[in-house]
């Protein structure tokens, strides 16, 4: 999969580990996961899928934190929770979200097939032991999307490995190295509204 990683991903990853900031950082990290993602949605489906994305994105930042804890890369750990959505997304029928088109979702799963057996993640059931005990709002599905999907935001051929573009533009495989001085007040949430 394609990620973005800068210094507001380093610093979010920082946070995300600090008791009070990780939770303000947790809730804005959230709403602009929610919508950034319905910007691609339809605009007379976006309002009914709010609640279930801002529920579900809420519940990846556990995965993510365990994916560090079982020592992957910040890129890594992000691409988990990208591909939890997109099994989401693609369960749903919602394919004008995904980032990679529904043919790659296997391929996606293979490359993390251990982590995501060792919680019961699945395709069919992306959080997994993860899934909060209150539950996820539910959201109406399109499965008719499903016969002839559209993928206009997905980007295909990245399935082998983590592909990171950097703040210049350039692609790395497999991701960039943490800076020393990680900054928290860098991450979203905690001092301005900048992009994540």
């Amino acid at each position: 999969m394609k990620i973005r990683q800068n210094v507001r991903h380093w610093a979010a990853k920082k946070s995300l580990t600090t008791p009070v900031v990780g939770d303000v950082v947790r809730s804005r990290l959230v709403d602009m996961h929610t919508g950034i993602f319905l910007d691609k949605a339809d605009e007379t489906r976006r309002e009914e899928r709010r609640d279930h994305l801002d529920d579900f994105f809420d519940a990846t930042f556990d995965t993510y934190v365990a994916a560090l804890d079982a020592g992957f890369t910040e890129a890594q750990a992000r691409e988990i929770t990208h591909i939890q959505a997109n099994f989401d997304f693609y369960n749903h029928g919602w394919t004008e979200m995904m980032e990679f088109p529904g043919d790659e979702l296997s391929d996606h799963y293979d490359r993390y097939a251990a982590f995501f057996e060792c919680h019961g993640i699945s395709i069919d059931d992306p959080l997994g032991e993860f899934h909060p005990q209150e539950g996820i709002a539910d959201a109406p599905s399109t499965p008719e999307k499903l016969d002839d999907p559209d993928h206009p935001h997905a980007e295909g051929g990245f399935a082998d490995d983590v592909y990171v573009e950097d703040a210049e533009g350039n692609l790395v495989v497999g991701g960039q190295d943490e800076p020393e001085d990680v900054d928290v007040s860098e991450a979203p949430g905690v001092e301005d509204e900048g992009e994540a």
